[in-house]
């Protein structure tokens, strides 16, 4: 008979060299994840802003009639005040007044942000309304997207006369 033993498991000591190994590793990687969620989640948002206002450009054209989007909290009528990150509607709004009327189809509604994220436009800018050429004449605006981190890791998705949208980064006012 051998009478050699064999050893099954950890010791102690390879144990704590294990976990404390793990604990560094997670000290390092834990910061570096949260970044990433927070750039992601500003990321997604914005994306989500930017398409909303071209189907609203894109709707406008496509109805040869003026297309409204807006902030809303309730999903049926502009509610939102100049604080979009509650929500906002996109609609056919075939008499220009901004408001959703009788028979005028809602056509999206945009949900509110998670995380903690503002969304604000500045004060006057309840509405953005496209004309039948796609053009957004009078409601030039810039939409300031903030989370945590402050100005610079913020967005500013800033609209022409045009109808035309450009992103920035780091440049919003929060």
């Amino acid at each position: 008979m051998n009478n050699l033993a064999i050893d099954k498991g950890f010791t102690v000591i390879e144990l704590l060299v294990t976990l404390s190994v793990a604990g560094i590793l997670l000290s390092v990687a834990a910061p570096s994840y949260r970044d990433f969620v927070q750039e992601s989640r500003i990321t997604a948002q914005s994306n989500s802003l930017l398409s909303s206002i071209m189907l609203t450009k894109s709707e406008a054209i496509k109805r040869n009639s003026t297309a409204t989007i807006c902030p809303s909290t309730n999903g049926i009528a502009c509610t939102g005040g100049t604080v979009w990150s509650n929500g906002w509607i996109v609609f056919a709004d075939a008499d220009g007044n901004g408001a959703v009327d009788a028979g005028e189809e809602i056509i999206q509604v945009g949900a509110a942000f998670t995380g903690g994220n503002t969304l604000q436009t500045s004060v006057g800018d309840l509405r953005v309304t496209f004309t039948a050429n796609g053009f957004s004449m009078g409601f030039n605006s810039t939409f300031s997207l903030c989370d945590s981190r402050g100005n610079a890791h913020s967005r500013a998705l800033i609209l022409n006369n045009q109808g035309r949208v450009r992103t920035e980064k780091g440049t919003a006012t929060c």
